[in-house]
Parts: structure tokens; C-alpha cells; sequence
């Protein structure tokens, strides 16, 4: 699969089933997949280092100096030490149309075939809902496949490190769900070695390979990749657990969670490099002029879970991230900033008596993290950022919110829209409380019964944003099935 892919560079992942090197070629290609000829020819052959059981012989190198607004073929082979090489395995990949980036406050009309368009969801094998091969498996993705998306963001919960896999699952209706089951899914994971069975276990899914072979991903994490609800320094109390120290939990999910995902800077992924140390999670993905993706990390640096009601800030992204949040939207001159955020911004998920969320149930002024969030929106505001939305998942249903300062307590920042979506393949639940501090309205939001199967695929969602050539934006909901919930056109200001 491939990742990260801007206007210029993309990153290539693969796993081999032993040690060796990966070898990838990539070539334009035009719409009947033909090498593109004249000024759209291009062909790149790169290595990545050796590969090991060290990174669970998983492999990720980066391709630069593509040229933008391209389609490629891909090309993935490993070879061993004595030079033998695997069969050939393909994939295909777009670089983000560039055109002229305005000045700020400015509009460009841009040539026809730069539009561009993405989706998103979260919330992949939870709830014990896994690979069921009488359904023909994760069918949702294959729904996102059909729309034939630049990019996807899975905005967090990749895996269910924390929901084991069992052969059948009983189904709140009395139908019996049968998973495809494997070593390694039937407990919590606590190993490194059980944290990676969980992202094999979903790269099982023949719709996942396929959409992920021809679709760049953008990966963020939430908590089941770890462990539900999880803040950093805290200390489980849950009997299914013999690891009880979150913090070493973490570690193992985050490493198992970067061999697995094609993240990294493309510039950096150089031959001979292994590309998983320690990899920034927050990160900004330029789309060319018309979007800037900022991919935001509300885990590693959150706060104890309290009832969110002190007065003074407390960290939901932290000092560094807020500050690089705050100076990159003001930098962006892109027309469209999204922001894709693991937790929802205006939305109340409980964590027992305690707050998970953002939101802490005051609707008065900001408290605890909501003074974090509210120094971001303020910048926003001051720094005279325009277009920025917000896309989301976690919650298990769709919903779409327009945050107005009219109808807040804290009103000193722009209006803006939160769009919803998710589960992928999980069970149903919703819909949440609205926290008013920021003033959300609840435009739209569908959501299933509480622990419902995704066996119909009609309450599971994800979101669907296309670009234009004239920067007009329209964001669509849609269920399982690829079937439109609520859609919106947005008109940039300038």
C-alpha cells in the first residue's frame, strides 16, 4: 500500500515472509494504465534497507520527485540474499493536483482535472465484529473503494488491540456473527507480538488489500490501539490484564502501529534507512494549493481522564502540537485546512464518571481541556485563517456539526463545521450528548441501536469530501452500503 502521498512523494509499504529488501517501481501511467509519454513520462526503481523480523518483516521506503497531479503503477518485490526475487505484486497511486497556490484572501479558478477527493471513517474490528467470510468480509471499504477517492484518513482506531476475536459473536438480534479467526486475537494484546497479530488479522480482509493497494492512506491513532480510553501514566484495573502499566502498553501498540502503517516522511525514507524510529504522529500532508490536511495526535500527549471542570488548561494535544497547530493553519495557504482529529471536538463520550472527550458537560465558559481547544479556535480567528472544517470519528455514527459563536458560551473564534463518521466495521452506538460551550447545532447525525451489527452495513458510515476545479467543496455521510445519508456543498471564503 502507499501512504502519505502529497503533490511529489509517497511512501510504499509491503511485508515480505522473510528477510530481504524491498525493491518498488513506480510509473505514470495514463487512465487505460499505459506508461505515460512526452512531459507525463516518469519511472523509478528504489530499495528500501533489510528487512527483518525486527519490524515483523514489514517494509516502507519513500519515492520523491514525482510530478503532481499524476496517476502510477507501482510495482512491489522482495528479493533475498541470494538474489531471488518475489513475484510481482501492483498497486496504483495519484499525487495531489498542485496549480497556483493564492495569496492569501485570493481565489484562483484552476484548470480542469484538478479536482480532487478523499474519505474517512474510524473504527476497524471492534465490538468482536471481525473478518465474517459470509458477508465477504469488511464489505464497507469496498463501498469506499467504489468512489474512487485521491486518498483515505483513517481517523484512529485501526485494530481493537483491547477486543478479542472470537470464532462466533453473538448478535443483539439473537443472529449468530462468525469471524474468521487467528493466533494471536482471542485475548487483549499485551506482546509486541499480540499488538502485531491484530494488524495482520485486518490486512487479512481481501477489501482492505485491495482498497489499500490503490488508495494512499493517511493513518492517525486513537485508544484501541493501545486500550480503551487510555492517557498516558495511567494504571489499568481490568482483570483481563496481566500488563497493567499503560505506558508500556503504548509502547508496544505504537511500534505495532508504525510497522503497520505507511507513515513517515517520504524525504527521509531513504535507502538503507529502516523508516520505524520513533515517527512524529501529528503531521501536516499538503494536498497541493486547494487542501492541507493537518492529522492530529489527541493521544500521546493527553491528560489524566478527570471530569474536565478545572480551571485551568489541560493537555488534550499539548504545548508543542497546539503551538505547531496554531502556527501551521496561520502558514496554510492552501484554500481548504482540514483538520482530522481522533476525538470529536464538541461531543461528550464519557469514561466512566470521568470525560474521555474534549467536552466536559458545562456549557458554560471553557474548562480543563476546552481552554486548549479554545486558544486554537481564538487563533484561528485572530490570525485570519478561513475555510477550516473538521472531520472525525470514534463515536460510531455519523453526524454533521456547525459550530456557530451566536450560540456559544465561548465566542471568540470563526465558525466552522465538524463532520462525523464512522464505524467501519464495529458495532453501532450514539448519538452523543452536544457539549454548548462551543455552540454546535446538530445539522444531521444517524446512528444505529447500541451494540448493533454491521451484518446490513446500514449503520455503518463514512465520509466522503470532493474538491473542484473552482474550490467549491462538498461533503457527503454515507452509509455501509455507499448510499448518501446527507450531503453539503461549501463555497470558500476569501
Amino acid at each position: 500500500m502507499t501512504g502519505e502521498a502529497s503533490k511529489d512523494s509517497v511512501v510504499v509499504w509491503s511485508r515480505s515472509s522473510g528477510d530481504g529488501r524491498m525493491i518498488v517501481k513506480v510509473t505514470a501511467v495514463d487512465d487505460a494504465f499505459n506508461p505515460a509519454r512526452g512531459r507525463g513520462r516518469f519511472e523509478k526503481t528504489v530499495e528500501s534497507g533489510w528487512v527483518t523480523a525486527e519490524t515483523d518483516h514489514t517494509a516502507k521506503i519513500g519515492v520523491t520527485g514525482l510530478p503532481s497531479g499524476s496517476q502510477f503503477l507501482y510495482a512491489v518485490q522482495f528479493e533475498d540474499e541470494s538474489g531471488v526475487r518475489s513475484p510481482a505484486e501492483f498497486g496504483t497511486f495519484r499525487t495531489a493536483p498542485e496549480g497556483l497556490r493564492p495569496g492569501r484572501g485570493q481565489r484562483v479558478r484552476r484548470p480542469s482535472g484538478t479536482r480532487q477527493s478523499f474519505v474517512w471513517t474510524a473504527d476497524t474490528a471492534g465490538q468482536g465484529f471481525g473478518i465474517n467470510p459470509d458477508l465477504g468480509g469488511m464489505r464497507t471499504y469496498r463501498a469506499m473503494a467504489a468512489t474512487n477517492p485521491d486518498f483515505f484518513i483513517h481517523a484512529g482506531d485501526t485494530i481493537y488491540a483491547d477486543g478479542p476475536i472470537e470464532a462466533e459473536h453473538q448478535e443483539p438480534d439473537g443472529q449468530v456473527w462468525r469471524n474468521v479467526v487467528t493466533e494471536g486475537v482471542a485475548k487483549v494484546a499485551e506482546t509486541q507480538e499480540e499488538f502485531r497479530a491484530r494488524h495482520r488479522y485486518n490486512m487479512m480482509d481481501h477489501n482492505i488489500r485491495d482498497f489499500y493497494a490503490h488508495t494512499a492512506l493517511l493513518s492517525q491513532w486513537d485508544d484501541h490501539e493501545t486500550t480503551n480510553n487510555w492517557y498516558p501514566g495511567e494504571t489499568l484495573e481490568d482483570e483481563r490484564y496481566t500488563v497493567l502499566d499503560v505506558d508500556t502498553l503504548a509502547q508496544r501498540g505504537r511500534r505495532a502501529w508504525q510497522e503497520y502503517q505507511p507513515i513517515g516522511d517520504a524525504r527521509a525514507l531513504k535507502p538503507g534507512t529502516s523508516g520505524f524510529e520513533d515517527a512524529r504522529i501529528y503531521r501536516k500532508i499538503e494536498r497541493g494549493s486547494q487542501l492541507d490536511v493537518f492529522c492530529l495526535d489527541m493521544r500521546t500527549f493527553k491528560g489524566e481522564n478527570t471530569a474536565g471542570k478545572e480551571a485551568h488548561e489541560t493537555d488534550i494535544l499539548g504545548e508543542e502540537q497546539t503551538q505547531w497547530l496554531i502556527d501551521g493553519l496561520r502558514d496554510s495557504t492552501a484554500t481548504w485546512k482540514c483538520l482530522s482529529a481522533d476525538l470529536p471536538l464538541g461531543l461528550v463520550v464519557p469514561d466512566g464518571k470521568a470525560q474521555e472527550s474534549i467536552s466536559n458537560t458545562d456549557p458554560g465558559k471553557p474548562l480543563g481541556r476546552e481552554l486548549q481547544l479554545a486558544r486554537v479556535l481564538k487563533s484561528i480567528k485572530d490570525n485570519g485563517v478561513k475555510n477550516v472544517f473538521v472531520i472525525t470519528g470514534d463515536v460510531h455514527y455519523c453526524a454533521a456539526h456547525h459550530y456557530t459563536p451566536e450560540n456559544a458560551a465561548f465566542q471568540d473564534f470563526h465558525e466552522f463545521w465538524e463532520f462525523v463518521a464512522g464505524p467501519i466495521n464495529a458495532g453501532s452506538f450514539g448519538p452523543n450528548k452536544l457539549d454548548r460551550t462551543f455552540g454546535p447545532e446538530e445539522v444531521f447525525s444517524k446512528a444505529g441501536p447500541a451494540m448493533g451489527s454491521p451484518r446490513d452495513a446500514a449503520f455503518q458510515f463514512f465520509g466522503h469530501v470532493d474538491l473542484d476545479e473552482q474550490d467549491l467543496m462538498t461533503v457527503s455521510l454515507r452509509d455501509g452500503n455507499g448510499e448518501i445519508v446527507w450531503e453539503k456543498q461549501f463555497e470558500p471564503q476569501s
